[in-house]
């Protein structure tokens, strides 16, 4: 079994003006720069056979040309009082929102159940520990929520692996798909 999910790469750019927010808020585990992707689906463990028929189907996804997209705000993902992650939004964008339909169709065309949610694009800064001060995670989102980046070129998007390690999540790209 395999952990996928389907993802934007970050440029060098954008990664390193991101590096410069990530600072100020104890408790939080800072995403590297390697780390830092758009979701497009998030596949979950999937066997090898699956994975091939998965790879083959976004070949059919990977259409429309090149976009731009703009990352815009900070927020933070969370329920009740436990706020478990600090993220930066982007703006809406129907070209984006498109390809993560048809990362999904995917999915099922190749027989692969995935989590039945709305479509929430965003990139994800840092998780939190638990006992972050919701205070200080409210301070950081105001002091950052400015954030916009100039248009952010896509011409392709990527299939990855996952997996789970005591230090975070690593990351490896298994295909990349040219729009």
């Amino acid at each position: 079994m395999i952990r996928l999910f389907t993802a934007l790469s970050v440029p060098d750019d954008v990664a390193e003006a991101l590096a410069r927010r990530q600072t100020g808020l104890p408790g939080a585990k800072w995403r590297t720069s390697d780390q830092l992707h758009i979701t497009l689906t998030f596949y979950g463990e999937v066997d090898e056979r699956r994975a091939d028929d998965l790879s083959l189907e976004l070949e059919r996804a990977a259409t429309g040309g090149p976009f731009e997209i703009a990352l815009a705000g900070v927020g933070a993902f969370g329920d009740g009082h436990r706020t478990h992650a600090v993220w930066a939004g982007l703006e809406p964008n129907e070209r984006l929102a498109v390809l993560a339909g048809r990362t999904r169709s995917a999915a099922e065309r190749a027989a692969i159940n995935i989590e039945r949610r709305d479509y929430r694009p965003h990139l994800t800064l840092a998780y939190l520990k638990p006992q972050t001060d919701p205070a200080r995670i409210g301070a950081w989102i105001a002091e950052h929520n400015l954030l916009h980046s100039p248009p952010i070129r896509i011409d392709r998007f990527g299939l990855y692996s996952s997996v789970l390690t005591h230090d975070g999540s690593r990351y490896e790209l298994e295909r990349e798909y040219r729009l």
